[in-house]
């Protein structure tokens, strides 16, 4: 049973992917900073192959550490979906420096040194899988959003060399970007701001999380073995 780690693993995007993941076989490994009672769910139901850790990725010094802790424990990793991400807005001007240094972290320096510090299961395995998950708002803007886009952004350049750089190790690394979708993060968009996303929308709705799970899922199978270096964008058709 191949091990996929899920960061943010315990609601919406991430919370989907470790359910499509754990139906389709595969051994889930996520990891958050709590655990929900929809992953604890999920745990009850697949208690053979979902497991949890609690981790908050604004430490990124331990992150080594966790990575050979969850190696020891369930043996090398197949896949890594980086999704943990905190999406915290407000105009630059006025932002906190504290905020957009803990932005920075978690959502660039975590993934990147959750890739090197994983990547060394896949380099030994000769085989691998890394979905990055950026955003399409590291390339069509928002405003509010600079520093959250500016991140994105950096992941989306990060899965472009990093795939160059584990290719030849048959080692996959493509970035996933949703635009706006159902989850907890937009409950609070109500009336015109809501309607303006629909409308740009091609199927006149928000994106699901299945949506942009069921990509996920195919990134991490073996017919995707020859994608690698490439942005999906899943957004209900909004940029189009």
């Amino acid at each position: 049973m191949k091990n996929i780690i899920v960061t943010g693993c315990a609601k919406g995007l991430g919370l989907e992917i470790s359910k499509m993941l754990a139906e389709a076989g595969y051994n889930v490994i996520g990891v958050s900073r709590s655990l929900s009672d929809d992953y604890a769910s999920l745990q009850s139901a697949k208690p053979s192959n979902v497991i949890f850790y609690e981790y908050d990725f604004s430490n990124v010094k331990g992150i080594s550490a966790l990575v050979k802790l969850i190696t020891k424990e369930h043996g090398r990793i197949f896949g890594l979906v980086n999704n943990a991400a905190i999406g915290n807005d407000g105009v630059l001007a006025t932002m906190h420096e504290s905020e957009i240094s803990q932005l920075l972290k978690v959502n660039v320096e975590a993934p990147i040194l959750l890739s090197k510090y994983v990547s060394r299961s896949m380099l030994l395995n000769k085989e691998g899988r890394i979905v990055n998950v950026g955003s399409i708002i590291g390339t069509t803007g928002f405003n509010g959003l600079s520093v959250y886009g500016a991140t994105k952004s950096a992941l989306a350049g990060f899965t472009k060399s990093l795939a160059r750089e584990l290719g030849k190790h048959q080692i996959t690394v493509n970035t996933l970007a949703p635009g706006y979708m159902e989850t907890s993060m937009t409950n609070g968009l109500v009336g015109e701001k809501l309607d303006k996303i629909k409308r740009r929308s091609c199927i006149g709705r928000l994106a699901k999380t299945k949506d942009a799970a069921a990509m996920t899922v195919f990134l991490l199978s073996d017919v995707a073995s020859g994608i690698t270096g490439a942005t999906f964008t899943v957004d209900a058709g909004s940029t189009a």
